[in-house]
């Protein structure tokens, strides 16, 4: 079974204006809420591509409950904590030309919250699957990821950890299964600009060296790379097309790459599907459905 964790899930009201003016008055041609969070974005890519997950985390108030709405609605399985106080976070998205975005704080999560959910953890089996994925609240601390794989580091799980700074390079030590940070945040790690595919795989080796069994670095329109901790690289390019939205393609990718490596056990196989699988987002306003992510793959 696939468990995904989003600690801090999102309203994501996307408006698209003509043309975005500061201190004007702008109207909108199109507007629509979604779910947000990388993991709760990885449950529906997996969930469009057949594979059967559980949304956790923490959800509050009335926009946490409309956030479990939504993704009942989209046919998700969910396992939200509810907090007592707060609302889950509102993420404005002003689309108007360049794209702008305003994120929301989220509510407080105190140490009763996350060892409550830690013990729902507390259930997964051996032959599970544990997505940590995106930010966490300013009530937690940099190291949340790093706690929450110390407390299971007895259960035998495979955690696929999407982070950057220390919510991702505390998790190293506990040698999660995989990482994926995207080419600019694996940058950020070592103070370098990383520009080709060969420059990826010599810095993702690095994070190897610190503890990740397998490390994935998406590069947008430059495909990904997968590199492995016995030092065997993978290269894939990505397909041609519009790029229509990018928020959810990195996550699809890792919902791909999981899906791929659940069915196959492959590498390459699983590389190849999660480059599919964010491609085929990226080219979509939302999620891109199973259908899409067909279509591309057959284009790999």
């Amino acid at each position: 079974m696939i468990y995904t964790v989003t600690l801090n899930p999102a309203l994501d009201y996307i408006v698209n204006v003509p043309e975005y003016i500061e201190g004007e008055v702008n109207r909108a041609e199109t507007e629509r809420i979604s779910a947000g969070g990388k993991g709760i974005n990885v449950s529906l890519a997996l969930n469009n591509m057949g594979v059967r997950n559980t949304a956790l985390g923490f959800t509050a108030g009335f926009t946490g409950a409309q956030i479990r709405k939504i993704l009942a609605q989209r046919g998700c399985d969910t396992d939200f904590i509810e907090l007592d106080g707060g609302f889950s976070r509102i993420n404005v998205k002003i689309k108007g030309g360049a794209e702008t975005e305003i994120n929301g704080n989220g509510p407080v999560i105190t140490r009763a919250d996350t060892d409550a959910l830690v013990k729902k953890l507390g259930n997964l089996s051996e032959n599970d699957i544990l997505v940590l994925s995106g930010s966490a609240p300013p009530s937690l601390p940099s190291s949340i990821y790093g706690d929450i794989m110390n407390a299971l580091k007895d259960k035998k799980i495979k955690t696929v950890v999407d982070a950057s700074g220390d919510l991702l390079m505390s998790a190293l030590k506990y040698k999660p299964f995989l990482i994926k940070p995207n080419h600019k945040e694996l940058g950020e790690i070592f103070s370098a600009n990383i520009t080709s595919r060969r420059e990826a795989a010599h810095f993702a080796s690095k994070l190897c060296d610190m503890g990740a069994q397998n490390v994935l670095v998406s590069m947008a329109g430059s495909g990904a790379v997968l590199v492995r901790g016995d030092g065997t690289v993978y290269e894939k390019e990505a397909p041609k097309g519009a790029v229509v939205n990018s928020t959810g393609a990195g996550d699809s990718m890792v919902a791909g790459f999981i899906a791929g490596f659940f069915k196959s056990g492959n590498f390459e196989e699983a590389l190849k599907t999660g480059v599919a699988a964010g491609s085929a987002s990226a080219f979509c306003e939302e999620i891109a459905p199973r259908e899409m992510i067909k279509k591309i793959y057959g284009q790999l």
